[in-house]
């Protein structure tokens, strides 16, 4: 008898995994309590898959063998619930793409900075003409990938706290941990510790022939490397150069030490700002242990172009610079932003907040913000915590009124920053949904 497989979502991952084991010989059935995109249903039908939408039937789904969920489903959900009674094996995508795959894995997860790094190690790699993929919280599924025959050398995967929770035997053979940093703890119980076990499942499984970068300087990893085994070769880096950094910034020079002396002038870099650095660390290491060039690994950190809706520079208008940093949906991410403004900046922040302390960034609002816009379906926390501050605020609840707040309020010589610290589900489809009203509305100002 064949073995059975359920998969819960139909969108991008879990219909990628369903085609994957149709094409293994599973008996397969996909699950989606929305409604699945016209797109998807399609790719269903071409692979006679058998689906439902809108519900999900517990007779067609406690039956099976293995269950492969997607990320956006939480664990407290009643039918994962029942499924753990029944004592049914739970995966993500990734993990039961890696079974079916030999390419060796580059895999970047954090807070923040993620897909950044992700988008900036795969340009390396290609730029480098090496046969690699690109896969994870960032493009195609990974097993949609393997489903359709491709046989990549590398894959640069991005791994949200998500995917890793139901991730096992997958191994990283380069892990990338950027910074761990309160986030989406509405999913772990409002408890910081279970997140960043989450994190740390990305050194799962590796050897002594594997890597891990990681950045040196954040607290949290450092507490929590003390708590495992690392058989991997260890990568530390720093903005700052000091004892076992295997990469660093140094007077003004971009410097990788291992596994041969790598630098290049700070200034050629094509990403700038602090957070920007670590990013470009990370990415070079990661790129320098395998194999990449001088020369080509000097020319694309010189030549990438950055990621849609991270700092991304959307027009000047009347003598104000208008930045969309949508993607930005944590204080932290916020953070960054706010501390690479050069120019006195109206800030937009609100949405739907997963359990934020603002505490961190309130001094830099106050130093940078001449402004702040709220944008969110309620802002009363906002409210609560930045109308002390004595900045002038305006309150919005859609894309066009804040747009024109912003405009009212800002004066030539200031910027404009859509950065929200929030998810973006309380008024629009996602972070891109956001950021494109933003850019549309800004360039018809």
């Amino acid at each position: 008898m064949k073995k059975r497989i359920v998969v819960l979502g139909a969108a991008e991952s879990g219909v990628g995994a369903a085609i994957l084991a149709k094409k293994k010989d599973f008996d397969v059935f996909v699950s989606d309590m929305s409604e699945i995109k016209p797109n998807y249903k399609q790719m269903l039908e071409e692979y006679g898959l058998k689906w439902e939408e809108g519900q999900h039937t517990e007779a067609l789904i406690l039956n099976a063998d293995e269950i492969i969920k997607s990320p956006g489903i939480p664990d407290t959900a009643p039918i994962i619930r029942k499924i753990k009674e029944a004592g049914i094996p739970i995966i993500s995508e990734i993990e039961f793409a890696g079974r079916y795959t030999h390419a060796k894995m580059i895999c970047i997860t954090g807070s923040n900075g993620k897909t950044t790094t992700t988008s900036l190690i795969y340009h390396i790699f290609k730029e480098a003409g090496y046969n690699v993929g690109l896969a994870g919280n960032i493009g195609r599924s990974l097993a949609l990938q393997i489903a359709e025959g491709k046989t990549y050398d590398y894959y640069v995967i991005e791994l949200s706290s998500f995917q890793l929770d139901n991730m096992y035997k997958f191994r990283a053979n380069i892990a990338v941990l950027l910074n761990i940093t309160p986030d989406h703890l509405d999913r772990y119980n409002n408890d910081m510790q279970n997140y960043t076990d989450a994190k740390m499942r990305i050194l799962q499984n590796q050897t002594e022939e594997d890597a891990f970068v990681y950045w040196a300087d954040d607290p949290i990893i450092q507490r929590e490397l003390k708590k495992y085994g690392i058989r991997a070769q260890k990568c530390p880096f720093s903005i700052l150069q000091k004892k076992g950094m295997i990469g660093y910034i140094a007077d003004g020079k971009y410097v990788i030490e291992r596994p041969t002396p790598f630098n290049m002038e700070q200034e050629s870099l094509s990403l700038t700002g602090k957070h920007n650095m670590y990013n470009s660390l990370a990415a070079g290491i990661a790129a320098h242990l395998s194999g990449i060039k001088d020369d080509s690994l000097r020319k694309s950190l010189s030549d990438f172009e950055g990621v849609e809706h991270r700092l991304e520079k959307v027009a000047r208008v009347r003598g104000v610079e208008y930045i969309n940093d949508s993607k930005a949906t944590n204080v932290d991410a916020c953070w960054y932003a706010l501390e690479s403004m050069k120019t006195p900046t109206i800030l937009i922040i609100g949405g739907k907040d997963k359990g934020n302390d603002y505490s961190p960034i309130k001094e830099l609002v106050k130093k940078k913000c001449t402004g702040l816009v709220y944008l969110g379906a309620d802002n009363t926390k906002l409210h609560q915590n930045f109308d002390e501050l004595g900045i002038p605020v305006a309150d919005t609840h859609n894309m066009k009124e804040c747009v024109e707040a912003c405009a009212k309020m800002a004066k030539p010589g200031d910027t404009v920053l859509l950065s929200p610290c929030c998810a973006s589900f309380d008024l629009f489809k996602n972070m891109e949904d956001r950021g494109d009203q933003f850019k549309e509305l800004v360039r018809n100002l």
